[in-house]
């Protein structure tokens, strides 16, 4: 039996095994031994992708499947990475799947992370809607005042001036990362100039790219 220690991620108070321990495991344990991973894309558009993730044995038989699904448009990351991500949680799943680093759960780190930094996007976009309040009605032209009286004062609206927001600092840091020779320097520069304004799902999401 084998004595392979996982390492792990905390992620919200709760252990998770990275894709890159299962594959680890696979390709070292001698009973998985002329064994593949092998991946297809059924889907795969300039929008989204589904990937297909089959574990064969050495005499080619299928004995586990995985499967995943990305949105370009679900997070930050996705926008330059939904193909890679989408294929590393496919393994990851499929790994799982044969039994490897399933003891605290089936999901991965990596698949956990991506998952967070989707719903921290989208937390993100609905309060984005919420702080921009609908533009006033125009008001109806006061009617003209009889010849007699005087002339009604003119109102004048105050033009209310909408502060622009902000370039996006998470995908700012995602391309200056994978432009970078030393992710790990890159990624510590980042956290020292910007980490108050990155969420731990989004450092998480940054520091997959140091792996």
């Amino acid at each position: 039996m084998s004595t392979y220690k996982f390492k792990t991620t905390n992620i919200r108070g709760k252990q998770y095994v990275e894709v890159n321990e299962r594959i680890k495991f696979f390709r070292q344990e001698n009973q998985y031994k002329g064994w593949g991973i092998n991946n297809e894309f059924p889907m795969l558009t300039t929008e989204e992708a589904l990937c297909r993730c089959t574990i064969t044995d050495r005499d080619g038989m299928v004995v586990a499947v995985g499967h995943a699904h990305e949105n370009r448009s679900a997070s930050n990351i996705n926008k330059t990475s939904y193909v890679e991500n989408c294929e590393t949680s496919a393994v990851g799943r499929a790994l799982a799947m044969l039994g490897i680093g399933i003891d605290a759960s089936i999901a991965s780190a990596n698949e956990v992370e991506t998952a967070i930094a989707q719903q921290d996007s989208k937390a993100a976009g609905t309060e984005e809607n919420f702080s921009h309040p609908a533009a006033a009605k125009p008001k109806a032209p006061a009617k003209k005042a009889p010849a007699k009286k005087a002339p009604a004062k003119k109102v004048v609206a105050k033009k209310v001036e909408v502060e622009k927001p902000q370039g996006d600092l998470m995908e700012n840091c995602v391309n200056y990362l994978k432009g970078q020779a030393d992710k790990r320097k890159a990624f510590d520069a980042i956290i020292a100039k910007h980490g108050e304004n990155l969420s731990d799902a989004q450092q998480s999401g940054l520091f997959k790219f140091v792996r």
